[in-house]
């Protein structure tokens, strides 16, 4: 086993030194052709006539980017952290994973890899005005049922702090979203804090953090985020893109009855559209698509005025399928969706197949040579515009604009 570890360590270094970082990982992340800015100057007149049609009916008051990531390596003194084992060629394909990440992000040097992220994001949200505010997220670490962090198991770490500060900086681009794990011993003052301070949304990812929504210790935490009509963004679903594989039963969407029969806001990103959970509603627990189990959870009408559904990944090769068929079926529900990009996900070109979308008749042609144009540009757009223009293959149906727009029940847009 060492052997084999050892030759995938080798490889991995061997492929890099060929040729400069960037060379070898652009054709799978971090393809583009233009610089952000250059949108308005460069782009075709059909492009842009197409990103005209895709904002045309939306209120740009209420449109905002559910789901951005905030990265760092510590650079910069923003106190982020990203596990040794990303960084290290001993551990060749989380190793490879990082360097896609970064050159998806339009990271060149490490040293300030926190500060030259940022910056890109910035150009790319500003580069078409109309896409709205981004929410810029935080990421807690993994803890255990003790209290205690547990590093060895943590991903990576985007302090509160800096994501809130980011915010203040550019407060008519940003909108911040705190992280805390609930098992963590301070997190019911931590909620509190940023809640006073007029903060709206918490992000978790149970499969990651190891959290767990059903459990009853986390009253008083949730007691809290309704104090301040908070909502909780959280993964559903599989997760593939962090170190998660033990804990996916965590982010089953049923996990999450009991704090939504307390009334707390839960936003189900990605809409549980990757891999089977149990149905805890079968005495047997069978196994059923997580998907089936949102979409039975999303049509109840306990939970109109508080579950919402979150559209980031839907689009991603390994996804694309019943999710995208059956709630484009369901124009009535799509006033209880938000837009999310995940982002940086949409930079990593590998993971989005407009030709696939073609052959399966979501969109035409014509349009996968419009939308690829975007991509080269500007991928946050190139997210939002292929959502827009999918369609029901047999049907014509497309996501309404209330996908898009801020959920009422959630909150008062933006001025």
């Amino acid at each position: 086993m060492f052997y084999n570890h050892f030759i995938k360590s080798v490889f991995i270094f061997l492929l890099i030194s060929m040729s400069s970082c960037h060379q070898v990982l652009r054709p799978i992340g971090g393809s583009f052709t233009h610089e952000p800015f250059e949108l308005t100057t460069k782009l075709s007149s059909k492009a842009k006539k197409l990103l005209d049609q895709v904002f045309s009916d939306i209120d740009l008051s209420c449109l905002s980017d559910f789901h951005v990531h905030a990265v760092g390596v510590g650079a910069n003194g923003t106190g982020a952290y990203v596990n040794p084992h990303m960084q290290s060629i001993f551990h060749p394909w989380k190793y490879l994973q990082y360097l896609v990440y970064t050159s998806a992000s339009g990271i060149k040097t490490l040293k300030n890899a926190d500060k030259e992220y940022f910056e890109r994001l910035i150009e790319l949200a500003k580069a078409d005005p109309r896409y709205g505010k981004i929410h810029l997220l935080a990421f807690d670490y993994h803890y255990n049922l003790d209290g205690t962090k547990n590093l060895e198991r943590s991903t990576f770490y985007i302090p509160n702090k800096y994501v809130v500060e980011l915010a203040k900086k550019h407060p008519n681009l940003v909108t911040p979203v705190i992280s805390v794990h609930p098992d963590k011993p301070t997190a019911v003052t931590e909620v509190e804090k940023w809640g006073k301070e007029g903060v709206k949304f918490i992000k978790w990812l149970p499969n990651a953090q190891r959290i767990d929504p059903s459990s009853k210790k986390h009253f008083a935490y949730y007691e809290m985020v309704k104090k301040y009509d908070m909502s909780i963004l959280s993964h559903t679903g599989h997760e593939k893109a962090v170190d998660g594989e033990q804990f996916q039963a965590l982010a089953n969407p049923m996990n999450f009855i009991y704090p939504l029969g307390l009334g707390v806001k839960i936003i189900m990103a990605h809409l549980a559209s990757l891999g089977d959970c149990a149905d805890l509603d079968d005495p047997q627990k069978k196994m059923t698509s997580c998907f089936e189990l949102f979409m039975r959870m999303f049509q109840n009408p306990k939970y109109k005025n508080n579950l919402f559904g979150e559209l980031s990944g839907t689009t991603i090769h390994t996804r694309v399928g019943a999710p995208l068929l059956k709630l484009l079926e369901r124009p009535d529900l799509h006033e209880r969706l938000v837009n999310g990009s995940d982002y940086p996900l949409p930079a990593i070109n590998i993971l989005y197949r407009t030709k696939q979308l073609v052959k399966h008749g979501y969109i035409t042609k014509k349009e996968r040579e419009l939308a690829n144009e975007i991509y080269g540009f500007n991928p946050l757009l190139f997210d939002f515009v292929l959502k827009r223009i999918m369609k029901h293959p047999k049907t014509g149906q497309k996501f309404l604009s209330s996908a898009f727009e801020m959920p009422k029940a959630m909150g008062t847009c933006r001025n």
